[in-house]
């Protein structure tokens, strides 16, 4: 069973949409991630296992491929825990996901289910916006900074258990109210702690600054 879910990534300091994309197969017991992911996002593998299971959940069993779209944009960091797992859950049948794909998932998981927050939010959310998204869920640390971006509701989660509820239509999702509006231009405003690696080149371009 195939599920999809949309989430949203990092590409320097540019945020990019993307969708990530489940597939529960017959064959033998393991997961395939594919799309240009990190360590960090092949990591996930063992995170998200880990995660289903202490939230009461069954782990994968079978074979699941994940595909991260487009599968040409180079995927790093941790905030494609949450998603991946809320499209295993959809894919497996232990959830029908009611959320629908303008809503977007972003976030790290914990091996004991809890949702951990994340860096690069802010992109993220104006990438999301800009993308048709009309709810980013967040984890509760991150909501503060979801915010910033106007036109954009953000809801927090504290647990994958929370998540899968939302996901679900069981849970109403716990939406933040709106930011106090900034000054013109914040939302373009980012800075080289977003960019992972790459010091000389950051530091050489805060002298030139």
């Amino acid at each position: 069973m195939l599920a999809r879910v949309s989430s949203v990534g990092l590409r320097g300091v540019e945020g990019v949409p993307l969708q990530v994309e489940v597939d529960v197969a017959g064959g033998l017991p393991g997961v395939v991630l594919v799309g240009l992911a990190d360590r960090a996002v092949r990591e996930s593998r063992d995170r998200v296992r880990s995660a289903l299971q202490n939230a009461g959940y069954e782990p994968p069993r079978r074979k699941v491929t994940v595909n991260l779209a487009p599968s040409d944009v180079p995927k790093a960091g941790t905030a494609y825990d949450l998603p991946i797992a809320i499209g295993f859950l959809a894919a497996s049948g232990q959830i029908e996901v009611r959320s629908g794909p303008e809503v977007a998932w972003a976030g790290e998981l914990s091996l004991d289910g809890k949702v951990r927050p994340v860096r690069g939010i802010l992109p993220m959310a104006v990438a999301a916006r800009r993308g048709g998204i009309r709810t980013l869920v967040v984890p509760d640390g991150n909501v503060p900074e979801a915010l910033g971006v106007e036109g954009l509701a953000v809801a927090g989660v504290g647990t994958l258990a929370e998540a899968a509820g939302v996901a679900a239509g069981a849970t109403a999702p716990r939406r933040a109210p709106d930011a106090t509006p900034r000054r013109r231009g914040a939302l373009s405003m980012s800075d080289f702690g977003e960019v992972r690696g790459q010091a000389v080149a950051k530091r050489a371009l805060t002298i030139a600054a």
